[in-house]
């Protein structure tokens, strides 16, 4: 992990990058200034949705990095489909507006943004491999779901979930989760890694970010990375989206990555 080039193998084959941006609430404008300065400074992957309603600034963004000399290759655009679009035809549909607004060759990974019912994201799921099978979009995996989430989906699932996105921080480790998924070969993604900011004044982690001399962000999403889980914050402040990327030139010591696990209430934002 040196570099935010540097990606982790999915279970499909194909990779991706070990640390990203996310979108989330972001208006079309803020959206695409974000993209620009993450693509610039080197990030690679970038987290969108179609709830959030940024998808079409978001591709606008990209291929104007790619006119400018970014490989779209390099580039891993993740969107997702959302709740009240479950079901096989109201999933394929969702996915191709997306693709359009996009306007990329392909999106690489398309997740379900929530889980409903099992037919439910059986069916969506049929959907998503059709799609893949059609070059539309290369992998698949969800977003928030549960291990027994999971467990129904594999009954059906020609392809398995590459990705699980969930909200994952020291407040709340999903070490039962990520214990289930590395069992079946599915990376973790946290989303809002940094509790969106109610951890930045711990006391534990404000104490290991001074002897590193870094920011207590960066020592939170450092301790993703070491655990192997793909973090996504969310940021459209130029020097934000610099410093929760400049997390490559320092390691946490296995006691370190113990104290902060050790935080863990499995409390999340409504805990």
């Amino acid at each position: 992990m040196t570099s935010l080039q540097t990606t982790i193998s999915l279970s499909d084959g194909h990779t991706i990058p070990i640390l990203g941006l996310g979108v989330y609430k972001m208006t079309d404008e803020e959206a695409s200034l974000a993209v620009h300065k993450a693509l610039r400074y080197g990030y690679r992957l970038i987290d969108t949705a179609a709830m959030y309603e940024n998808e079409q600034a978001v591709g606008e963004a990209i291929r104007e990095a790619v006119v400018q000399g970014i490989p779209e290759d390099e580039i891993f655009i993740t969107t997702k489909v959302w709740k009240t679009e479950l079901g096989y035809e109201k999933t394929r549909q969702a996915v191709l507006a997306s693709y359009e607004k996009l306007g990329l060759h392909t999106i690489d990974l398309v997740l379900i943004h929530w889980p409903g019912t099992e037919e439910e994201n059986a069916e969506s799921w049929r959907a998503l491999e059709e799609l893949v099978n059609e070059g539309k979009i290369t992998s698949i995996g969800v977003s928030n779901f549960s291990e027994e989430d999971l467990k129904q989906l594999f009954k059906t699932a020609k392809i398995k979930p590459v990705l699980n996105q969930v909200e994952l921080h020291p407040l709340l480790t999903q070490e039962s989760l990520q214990s289930f998924c590395q069992k079946h070969d599915i990376v973790l993604e946290s989303w809002s890694p940094l509790m969106r900011g109610r951890l930045l004044e711990h006391p534990l982690l404000t104490e290991i970010a001074e002897k590193y001399n870094k920011e207590t962000a960066q020592v939170i999403l450092r301790w993703n990375v070491q655990r192997g889980i793909i973090p996504i914050p969310k940021s459209s402040k130029e020097e934000r989206i610099e410093s929760n990327a400049d997390i490559f030139d320092f390691h946490l010591t296995d006691e370190e990555m113990e104290k902060i696990s050790a935080i863990n209430e499995d409390r999340g934002f409504h805990g």
